[in-house]
């Protein structure tokens, strides 16, 4: 019978990677696979999480999952029906992939990983050593985390931001973002600021050295409407700049896309973080071993469906 690869977001109808797993399980030879994304509100009752992760569990023919924006809320309400979690997962409290062995049910976190990754082709060595830079990030999710984990602990102490700012609506996501960081001892100053207004986010932007790296991990532009900041913030000159998402409307994207040439930008979006981490789950579920070879060859695949969805005008 055919084997399902499921994936939990909120538009999993707009990625790009219901064409491309299909290509790539082709590619990888993983055999008669599909993939079926599973649309869940953010923020859903945790009885919705606990159903669809039953469902999963105890579906021998359903091999694992990845999960986007509901990492942290799965993983709380789903805690008790893992039989595994990996101690990335453990000490992040959230979990972007669920796989399957020997009839258990194995939870991970993927994204420390991959942000890391994402970041590494972005910040040459020495980076935060040459230029004493801060980092704002807007939102404290699973993303936020990954990326704290990344900044504090995979360079030397010598090669880290000058502060971390991290900018968040709610405060439970604020304090479990500090329970972590607080656990990892690491010499750098982080602020933590409950906000949702995008004047105090222009606010704390205006504030950051040159250099600097602004990220938005929000969600907003993709699973909500809009942008954390305004139009009129100014990104610092020489600015990292780092959209999460890679589709949707990307107000953020667009707003440092404007002030690119200005202020001397180097802007990102969330294509490599897409690639990287949907390659981390894959491997995960279907235990296999991606060399660079494979992630090259997996990478053009995807850099393909991307530009053909693009000349079409389809979804980004």
């Amino acid at each position: 019978m055919t084997k399902t690869f499921s994936f939990y977001g909120v538009t999993t109808g707009g990625s790009l990677i219901m064409r491309i797993f299909p290509r790539w399980a082709e590619h990888l030879g993983l055999g008669d696979v599909r993939i079926d994304g599973t649309d869940l509100p953010i923020h859903a009752d945790p009885q919705i999480y606990r159903d669809r992760v039953t469902g999963l569990k105890n579906d021998p023919d359903e091999l694992g999952a990845l999960v986007t924006t509901h990492k942290i809320d799965l993983y709380d309400a789903c805690r008790g029906l893992f039989d595994e979690i990996d101690d990335l997962a453990l000490l992040c409290g959230e979990t972007s992939c669920l796989s399957k062995r020997d009839g258990l049910l194995r939870a991970h976190a993927k994204d420390p990983i991959s942000a890391g990754q994402s970041l590494d082709d972005m910040l040459r060595p020495g980076y935060w050593r040459e230029t004493a830079a801060d980092v704002l990030c807007l939102g404290a999710g699973g993303s936020a985390i990954a990326i704290a984990l990344h900044l504090l602990t995979r360079r030397g102490a010598d090669d880290r931001p000058h502060r971390i700012v991290v900018a968040n609506r709610s405060q439970g996501r604020l304090d479990s973002l500090k329970a972590i960081i607080d656990q990892l001892d690491a010499d750098v100053p982080v602020e933590y600021v409950r906000n949702e207004d995008p004047l105090v986010n222009d606010e704390l932007m205006a504030g950051l050295r040159p250099g600097s790296l602004v990220i938005n991990a929000t969600g907003m532009g993709k699973d909500t409407p809009g942008s954390p900041i305004t139009d009129a913030g100014a990104f610092p000159d020489r600015a990292v700049v780092w959209e999460l998402n890679y589709r949707g409307e990307l107000d953020f994207l667009q707003q440092a896309r404007a002030q690119e040439e200005a202020r001397e930008l180097q802007v990102h979006d969330g294509w490599p973080y897409f690639i990287y981490g949907w390659t981390a789950v894959i491997e995960e579920v279907f235990d296999l071993e991606l060399t660079p070879q494979h992630l090259a060859e997996l990478t053009v695949i995807a850099d393909d469906e991307r530009a053909a969805t693009t000349s079409t005008g389809g979804s980004r």
